[in-house]
């Protein structure tokens, strides 16, 4: 199978391009490729900066659905995101099109992320009967806050561009081809002498006191409204693990919690409707 990621240099920044159309899906292929690319860049002693960004449509769009269900492969989504916020090099997401599940988790992985100004970002997976399981319950609510990130986490409902701007989520929007924003927004950082930003290790916006109120309140809401869904109690409880644990506890019990949903019956239902809907929207297309 010929790789699907692709690293070049371009003065001090290494850019990896990742072209996997239709979308981008984040198979186990596409984890081993970026993760030997990061680790590559992270090697060369002329890159300074390292740039992720996608050609196509959209940029990573979220996991490949048809692994769900089958052995994990190494390396897991939560390997290759702790990898990459790992790095001791500032590494930046160019974001663009649908920034969803594991597509996001690998850009809140990232030190930095711009977006295209008509990105949609989000965490779609209750909707599977999952929960995000490459630190997406660790990393978000260290950036936005737990309120936020219960809202996102919870309803699987994506944000536009503009509110991922003011929630810090992205620092910056562009119009421009991803490639040129990129190398544009890279020499910036490189200028500046930008320094690694490791969200795993930015302190919670959000007082405990703050976090134990809204988690006791989605909780009771939950209760009343989603008494039959089986992943947003785990969602839950994995944001809770964010705010009373260091990351590297924190991403335990996300995994632990994630392979609790994988295991569940709702997600094989789910994952068995959604690729039924999917079909018959090909024949009434077809």
């Amino acid at each position: 199978m010929t790789s699907v990621v692709h690293m070049t240099r371009e003065a001090g920044v290494a850019l990896i391009r990742v072209d996997n159309p239709p979308v981008n899906a984040l198979g186990h292929a596409l984890r081993a490729w970026l993760l030997e690319a990061f680790r590559t860049a992270e090697q060369d002693a002329q890159v300074e900066l390292i740039m992720l960004y996608c050609v196509g449509k959209t940029f990573i769009a979220g996991a490949d659905i048809r692994e769900f269900g089958q052995p994990a492969q190494v390396p897991i989504l939560q390997e290759l995101t702790l990898a990459i916020e790992n790095g001791n090099k500032p590494s930046l997401a160019v974001l663009h099109g649908s920034v969803l599940g594991g597509g996001l988790e690998v850009a809140l992985g990232c030190h930095y992320r711009i977006a295209h100004s008509a990105t949609r970002l989000g965490l779609p997976e209750t909707r599977l009967g999952l929960l995000p399981g490459g630190g997406g319950t660790q990393r978000l609510p260290r950036l936005v806050g737990v309120a936020t990130a219960l809202e996102m986490i919870i309803t699987g409902e994506p944000i536009e561009a503009s509110q991922a701007l003011e929630l810090g989520l992205v620092d910056a929007l562009f119009d421009d081809e991803p490639l040129v924003a990129g190398l544009r927004h890279a020499r910036q950082l490189l200028a500046e002498q930008a320094p690694v930003r490791r969200v795993g290790q930015i302190e919670m916006p959000t007082t405990s006191v703050e976090a134990s109120a809204l988690i006791e309140a989605r909780h009771s809401e939950i209760t009343r409204t989603q008494a039959d869904s089986f992943s947003a109690p785990r969602c839950l409880a994995a944001v809770e693990a964010a705010t009373q644990m260091p990351l590297s506890e924190g991403l335990q019990r996300e995994r632990a919690l994630f392979l609790e949903c994988m295991a569940s019956p709702q997600r094989a239902a789910l994952i068995e409707d959604f690729f039924a809907r999917r079909q018959a929207a090909r024949q009434r297309q077809g």
